[in-house]
């Protein structure tokens, strides 16, 4: 029995300062809440990232006016988008259109040599559908002035192309509104759309729902 008792008053001696098990246990809750709060820190941590106050066309220079800053987190793909602390470039315009309150990513924006299509106003006094806005695509048709009639027959120039502004406008004596639709136009495509523009031809917008042409 006093053996017995002894190891049972052995086992239930409280630990020492000293004892191995006891300071591996306490730095393993530490390392634990440690773990805890760096995780938590990484989650709660946001960057001011610059987003569109309103929708940016193509073309159009981008200035700190046009953007607001909003606290996003972006974790892996920070480096994707401008941010407040990488700074706005001046004189870059915008590559592709950016929508209103959308973040600004770094790759929609470079200088105006870098724009492979720019911006053609096409006057029309038909009303557009409404679903073609800006961001939208339309096919462009173009009927030339004929010699036995008033116009050929209409002819496909521009399909697919992609609206960057719609707006409002008049004739040159003011009498009727017309509606001027902004034509994103490739450097190869831009010749024939001005000659027809410069031959008075009759030029036609339709809204294409299935997008740009591959």
């Amino acid at each position: 029995m006093g053996t017995s008792t002894a190891g049972t008053v052995a086992r239930l001696k409280k630990p020492s300062w000293k004892d191995p098990r006891l300071v591996v246990g306490i730095l393993l809750v530490l390392a634990s809440v440690a773990g805890v709060v760096v995780l938590l820190g990484t989650a709660d941590r946001t960057i001011q990232v610059f987003a569109a106050r309103d929708a940016i066309a193509v073309g159009q220079t981008v200035t700190k006016g046009d953007l607001a800053i909003v606290n996003v987190r972006l974790d892996d793909i920070e480096s994707s988008y401008v941010t407040v602390e990488g700074g706005l470039t001046e004189g870059k315009v915008a590559l592709q259109r950016i929508a209103k309150n959308q973040l600004v990513p770094k790759a929609s924006l470079g200088a105006p040599d870098a724009l492979d299509r720019k911006p053609v106003a096409i006057p029309l006094e038909t009303n557009l559908p409404e679903q073609a806005v800006p961001g939208s695509t339309v096919d462009v048709w173009v009927a030339m002035p004929g010699s036995r009639t008033a116009f050929d027959e209409p002819q496909l120039l521009l399909p697919g192309a992609e609206i960057a502004q719609v707006a409002e406008g008049s004739t040159t004596l003011g009498a009727s509104k017309t509606t001027v639709v902004m034509v994103l136009v490739t450097d190869q495509q831009m010749p024939k759309l001005l000659g027809a523009q410069a031959n008075k031809a009759q030029i036609s917008v339709v809204w294409n729902p299935a997008g740009a042409s591959p």
